[in-house]
């Protein structure tokens, strides 16, 4: 039977894009299936997802028999060509049974859109931005993905580079053990920072969660801006994220540092609400929902993630920031393991090259638990 591939352009379409999810992962046990009603909401237009403001998405299906095999999904975002001119973007890229003929047929697909559209270089697997879940899983298959973190086949990396790409940056997910103290010399840096008057390392204020949201996006926005593949986030997604987070934000999970009583850092952790989720099939209705908000009421997980973490930029490199880090990492730490009953921990994702981040990772006997791998390929 022939292959054929066309734009994803009803709303049966992209029901159709976000339903061959469990056909693909049928078979994977560390599989976690998303939320339905957020994995559509994803690719259905600026009503329901900002980045379609400042960003041109096309999805696209590939067919055969008339049964939906493989999908890919094809951008260009004007915030990354005013940091990257000519840089076109593909992501959500998943193949039915592993067939690279249906992987080969898709990229090129999205590369031709990406021509059309004046690019000359394509990036990916970006889905959708560097916000969501950027990378393709090259390593750390045996395990299941932390909350808002990816999941592929371990087919997709041979796909990806049969089609001419070559990996550009590493993106590491580090996992510890938070069950037990941390080592005797972050401890004394801790107790050190516990002693000097100017610090104060404070939750989130659960009376104003919409302004801390938006204070430590804020911070995030500076903190992150000379990162390698950084678009900041506008207004309309700050507004967004905190909406969208809002169920899960925790205000013992999300700590600010001040020095001289001026916001400077923050850490955000998350529940892996993948362990609260699992079992919901990506459905809330009739009864997922109210399943949902139960477990959230006081959630009991065995693993935290930390998805962002910021200083502002006049700290950055230097002792101060280290020494706030490791503060919020351990009053995170310690309410984990007695409010969330948790006892493992991960960070990420960190850049392969971010050494201050990796630094801490290290010192806190963190380890490496899943690569994903960024690619590239001229037009």
């Amino acid at each position: 039977m022939s292959l054929s591939i066309a734009p994803a352009t009803s709303r049966a379409d992209l029901r159709a894009f976000v339903e061959l999810l469990w056909r693909v992962y049928a078979d994977d046990p560390h599989w976690v299936p998303p939320l339905r009603g957020d994995a559509l909401a994803l690719v259905s237009g600026p009503a329901r997802n900002p980045y379609f403001a400042h960003a041109e998405v096309q999805c696209f299906l590939a067919r055969r028999g008339g049964e939906v095999v493989g999908r890919i999904a094809a951008h260009v975002d004007r915030l990354v060509l005013e940091r990257r001119p000519g840089l076109g973007l593909w992501g959500l890229f998943e193949v039915a049974g592993d067939d690279a003929d249906v992987g080969a047929a898709l990229i090129a697909t999205a590369e031709e859109w990406l021509r059309a559209k004046g690019m000359t270089r394509a990036q990916g697997p970006m889905s959708l931005s560097i916000w969501d879940e950027p990378g393709l899983l090259v390593d750390g298959f045996d395990s299941a993905p932390a909350v808002m973190m990816g999941h592929h086949r371990p087919s997709y990396a041979q796909m990806v580079t049969a089609a001419g790409y070559a990996g550009v940056k590493d993106l590491h997910a580090w996992e510890l053990d938070i069950a037990k103290p941390f080592p005797e010399l972050v401890q004394r840096i801790i107790a050190a920072g516990e002693r000097n008057p100017k610090i104060r390392v404070r939750e989130a204020d659960p009376r104003r969660i919409d302004a801390e949201a938006k204070l430590v996006l804020g911070i995030l926005n500076e903190a992150w801006s000379e990162n390698w593949g950084f678009v900041p986030l506008t207004d309309a997604e700050i507004a967004f994220a905190a909406r969208k987070l809002r169920p899960v934000m925790f205000p013992d999970l999300i700590r600010i540092a001040e020095v001289e009583g001026e916001p400077v850092a923050f850490m955000f952790t998350l529940p892996d609400v993948n362990e609260l989720t699992r079992d919901l099939d990506g459905r809330l209705f009739p009864f997922g929902w109210a399943k949902l908000l139960w477990r959230l009421r006081k959630p009991k997980v065995r693993r935290m993630r930390v998805p962002l973490m910021g200083v502002r930029k006049r700290l950055q490199g230097t002792r101060m920031a280290s020494l706030l880090a490791f503060m919020m990492i351990e009053y995170t730490r310690r309410a984990s393991v007695a409010n969330y009953g948790a006892t493992r921990g991960e960070i990420g994702w960190i850049l392969e090259d971010n050494e201050p981040m990796r630094a801490i990772a290290r010192a806190i006997d963190a380890e490496i638990t899943r690569t994903y791998r960024i690619y590239e390929k001229d037009l």
